[in-house]
């Protein structure tokens, strides 16, 4: 069908798009941190301050889109973002300035923002106008591609041009998929609306404010390995050759676990999909901290892929079911939640690491704070309950009294 192939189309451009975005403009730091430790003596705590201005600049672009959604409608923004996400990558190998590493890496995360909330938006948007709303959550895959990539050729373009040659080759990489993602996405407007199936009147965005919380706390606890996941094996005895195709095993991993994790909440519930992520990422985290041996290594990895983006899936399909009127928005103040927690991760986890010469404590706070983004989880009251007669828990997802259910014969549209 027609319609059909539109959708899948504009589903792997968007998957470049965030390959690009995320994978590669947010995520390349990670392998190539080793090698900038290595050739330059690069701290732990500068190596934190770098990624957290990153994620600094990933908050700015996550808040003004919020404070302003019509910015998130200008194909000019959007273009520039593209753009600068592409250049920052590509400069970062072109001068050895740890305040121009940290202003590229500011843009960088802005334009990472920009583009990881209009892509979210918008093929959430193409996908329901063709009936198929419920692909989305293999969209956030992309980000696994980025990163598998990212790791299978940074050991490569090491041999060539250690440290510098990665960033060129990330640089190079990013605008092949931009190009090929421009290519795949591009689509027709002009389809009838068809409502998703999950989709709920809401009374505001004060739907999603405690999911922002619990978001917010994993933002915080999951991007100490994000950030330093490589560089903690590469500095373990015996484990230095498994650094690199560690982030290949996160990426493999991450690639299905955003068709796998929605396919589970749809059976059992979001709030249940959820809260086993955040048990499965909080368990992975602790068993790098003894991470001594290969399949040590291998858990810590597969575990992280396989929930981190997962998490990410499943909570903006949340959000942008509670707020089915401004998605872009809905996406925009979860991004916002998840990008203050990862502003203040790796500044504290890099000097922590640095004052206890090692990682234990800042993983075991890493676990600490996924845990409480876990209560928040179990907590909320707006998650889709198992039965008609628990919807009326949450207040906000429907204009009537509470104690009257939605008739079950009037239809959206």
């Amino acid at each position: 069908m027609r319609r059909d192939r539109e959708a899948l189309r504009i589903l792997l451009g968007g998957m470049l798009g965030l390959a690009l975005a995320m994978g590669i403009g947010r995520f390349a730091f990670t392998p190539i941190l080793p090698l900038m430790q290595r050739d330059l003596g690069m701290s732990n705590a500068t190596a934190g301050w770098i990624a957290g201005l990153n994620y600094l600049g990933y908050l700015a672009g996550a808040i003004s889109c919020s404070l302003l959604p019509q910015l998130l409608r200008s194909r000019l923004l959007t273009s520039a973002a593209l753009l600068a996400s592409i250049a920052t990558t590509l400069l970062m190998g072109a001068t050895v300035s740890v305040f121009g590493w940290g202003m590229l890496r500011l843009v960088g995360g802005c334009a990472s923002a920009i583009l990881f909330i209009v892509i979210s938006a918008e093929v959430a948007d193409a996908l329901t106008r063709r009936g198929h709303f419920h692909w989305t959550g293999a969209l956030y895959g992309g980000v696994g591609l980025g990163i598998a990539l990212s790791g299978s050729l940074v050991p490569i373009l090491d041999a060539f041009g250690q440290w510098r040659g990665a960033w060129a080759g990330m640089g190079l990489l990013a605008a092949l998929l931009a190009f090929a993602g421009i290519a795949l996405g591009r689509r027709q407007d002009m389809i009838q609306t068809i409502p998703a199936e999950t989709a709920v009147q809401s009374g505001g965005m004060r739907a999603i404010w405690m999911l922002a919380i619990a978001y917010f706390f994993e933002g915080l606890g999951y991007v100490v390995t994000a950030t330093f996941l490589v560089a903690i094996i590469a500095a373990t005895p015996g484990l230095a050759p498994y650094a690199p195709y560690s982030w290949v095993a996160v990426g493999l991993a991450a690639i299905p676990s955003t068709i796998l994790w929605p396919q589970l909440a749809r059976r059992c519930g979001a709030r249940i999909a959820l809260l086993l992520a955040f048990g499965v990422q909080a368990a992975g985290i602790l068993a790098s901290i003894w991470a001594e041996n290969f399949w040590l290594v291998l858990f810590a990895a597969v575990s992280f892929g396989a929930t981190f983006l997962g998490i990410v899936a499943l909570t903006m399909a949340e959000g942008a079911r509670r707020v089915p009127h401004d998605r872009r928005r809905a996406a925009a103040v979860l991004t916002a939640a998840f990008g203050i927690g990862q502003v203040l991760g790796p500044p504290l986890a890099g000097v922590m690491a640095d004052l206890r010469h090692g990682f234990t404590l800042p993983l075991l706070l890493a676990t600490l704070s996924i845990f409480v983004g876990g209560v928040f989880l179990a907590i909320d009251r707006c998650f889709s309950p198992p039965s008609a007669k628990e919807a009326t828990l949450c207040p906000t997802s429907t204009s009537r009294s509470p104690a009257k259910a939605p008739p079950p014969s009037r239809k959206p549209g």
